[in-house]
């Protein structure tokens, strides 16, 4: 098989003292996400995506909250260590689709500098890496604003780094 296709999912908490931090980019806000690194919930689905893709497990295996070098660790980082595990098995990522679910802050300004971000680090083109956002419109947890949550879908492909995705 020549592709695989991964999906990821994450939510955090807000909790006050923590920078938002939302596809590796630094988002004003009265509250961050509650987590062992920076609580990124868009950069964790999208490496839960490509681990899941490549059927190497999960973030928590490869980073384990209970590793005090994670802490803080930006999931910028994590995406990095990612896209090494998935070429040291034989992969490479071609796309990422992500929908984020906050009901604030409204994400639509950062979300340019996110698909840079991403597609800097996976080697891809930002052409290839889409983000939507939306709300819960104030249905539960999410809805009432307590935290912030991601699906990603990631599609990659078996090959060398030479060649064209």
């Amino acid at each position: 098989m020549d592709f695989r296709v991964g999906i990821g999912l994450d939510f955090h908490r807000f909790a006050p003292g923590r920078r938002l931090v939302l596809g590796g980019v630094d988002i004003p806000h009265e509250a961050g996400l509650l987590g062992h690194s920076d609580a990124d919930v868009i950069l964790h689905a999208v490496c839960d995506a490509l681990l899941g893709a490549a059927a190497l497990g999960d973030l928590g295996r490869h980073f384990p909250p209970t590793e005090e070098r994670w802490r803080e660790a930006s999931s910028l980082l994590l995406l990095g260590q990612v896209r090494a595990l998935l070429a040291q098995a034989g992969y490479l990522p071609v796309q990422v689709d992500v929908a984020v679910v906050a009901e604030r802050p409204k994400l639509a300004p950062y979300v340019p500098q996110m698909r840079r971000n991403i597609a800097a680090v996976l080697g891809i083109a930002e052409e290839a890496v889409s983000i939507k956002a939306t709300t819960a419109e104030g249905m539960g947890a999410l809805g009432r604003g307590e935290g912030i949550a991601a699906w990603a879908v990631a599609l990659i492909r078996r090959g060398a780094e030479d060649r064209a995705p």
